[in-house]
């Protein structure tokens, strides 16, 4: 059996609210770990660092397990891991690789999360080559360390990145008006990734994450209606080419479609003018909007392949209410059939901002102290418990399983 069959005949096998089987919970918890520069000449990110998660990983890990949640979405910097072309050390990140496993947690791993060395451009054409080659030897170092199946995300969020990167300029790599270019470069980095870690572990799953957006243009503007459509439309481009329905050139297949990744925050619907602005966001009584059901059927109509919710959340005290939302949606998605695998809660620690490294209340877990205690979120606490027992209600859990 190949593995795009494989790929194929896992997500046929759903039923109606059937458990999840990728992950060891359906409740994932995510960890920040961005590493990119907040502005050109500025200070680079760090924020497993900055919240303390490099040094507390265990305790993290066995937390998020207290709560039921026994996989998580973290990240390698491989700004540290590289810093001389070829030659690597996991140093810093490989404690994090032996508390997942002290505490039998489950880990996705971000490869590259909007940073790279310093030598590197994603424009660069050995990009692709430099994070293919250290992928490699990080799945090397997985396997030796008894990781039998990795999970990886070799390019977060390429879509996102091409646009804030490589359109408006105010990420890595600061360019403007090179957005297309900006996603094929980084598409193609992806799919030699794939290729590498396959050569060493062919069991590898590779998870591909993207926001998942709707845009609508006002009711009365025909033209602002077809550019919104088209906006929206082009969520779908970074998944497309790397299962090589567009741009065959660089080499996309269909089985480098593994699993599909969207992250669904509050302001990923929205109202488009006529010269690209966002004018803002939709409300659920809006016309154009959409509920979140409607929009992980239409994904998974696109693709038929597994598929998660990789991000989501909410500053503040509307953490247990978005929840409440996202998990009702999910539910009238499990009963029309449609596969989804788990549901990520990210950030799942408190976190400083990207800007100006205030705090950010987004977390089941906040900030810790010196012992690596936490304080917990008791409202989204409670409504992540109420969710569980909701679902495993619908799918008829037995004692034990891994809702």
């Amino acid at each position: 059996m190949t593995f795009s069959n494989e790929v194929d005949r896992e997500s046929s096998r759903t039923s109606r609210a059937q458990v999840p089987r990728l992950f060891n919970s359906l409740f994932l918890g995510g960890f920040e770990c961005s590493t990119h520069y907040r502005y050109k000449g500025g200070p680079r990110l760090d924020v497993i660092a900055s919240t303390n998660h490099d040094r507390f990983a265990l305790q993290d890990y066995t937390a998020l397990g207290r709560f039921g949640i026994r996989t998580v979405r973290d990240g390698i910097r491989w700004h540290r891991i590289e810093k001389t072309p070829y030659q690597y050390t996991f140093a810093d990140d490989l404690p994090l690789v032996r508390a997942a496993r002290q505490a039998g947690t489950q880990a996705i791993w971000d490869l590259c999360h909007y940073g790279w060395p310093d030598d590197l451009s994603p424009f660069d054409a050995k990009f692709g080559h430099r994070l293919a080659s250290m992928a490699k030897a990080f799945i090397r170092l997985l396997m030796d360390e008894g990781d039998t199946r990795p999970f990886v995300v070799p390019v977060n969020e390429i879509s996102f990145l091409s646009w804030i990167g490589g359109t408006e300029g105010k990420f890595p790599p600061f360019a403007t008006g090179r957005g297309d270019e900006l996603k094929r470069c980084l598409v193609r980095a992806t799919i030699e990734t794939i290729e590498a870690v396959r050569e060493v572990a062919p069991q590898t799953r590779i998870c591909l994450i993207d926001p998942m957006i709707n845009v609508v243009g006002h009711r009365n503007r025909p033209d602002d209606c077809r550019r919104a459509e088209e906006y929206r439309l082009a969520q779908y481009v970074a998944w497309d080419m790397i299962a090589g329905r567009v741009a065959p050139e660089l080499g996309g297949r269909p089985e480098f479609l593994d699993i599909v990744g969207v992250n669904y925050y509050l302001h990923n619907q929205w109202l488009h003018a006529g010269h690209g602005e966002f004018v803002r966001m939709l409300r659920p009584f809006d016309p154009g909007y959409r509920p979140l059901s409607d929009m992980l059927r239409e994904m998974y109509e696109r693709y038929r392949r597994p598929l998660f919710i990789a991000e989501t959340g909410i500053e503040g005290r509307l953490r247990a209410r978005w929840l409440r939302g996202v998990g009702e949606q999910v539910r009238v998605a499990l009963d029309a059939g449609i596969p989804i695998e788990g549901i990520c809660l990210y950030p799942v620690i408190d976190y400083p901002g990207w800007a100006d490294d205030r705090h950010c209340p987004t977390g089941l877990l906040g900030y810790a102290d010196e012992r690596g205690r936490r304080p917990v979120c008791r409202s989204l606490a409670g409504e992540l418990r109420r969710q569980q027992a909701l679902f495993a209600e619908q799918a008829g859990c037995h004692d034990g399983c891994h809702c």
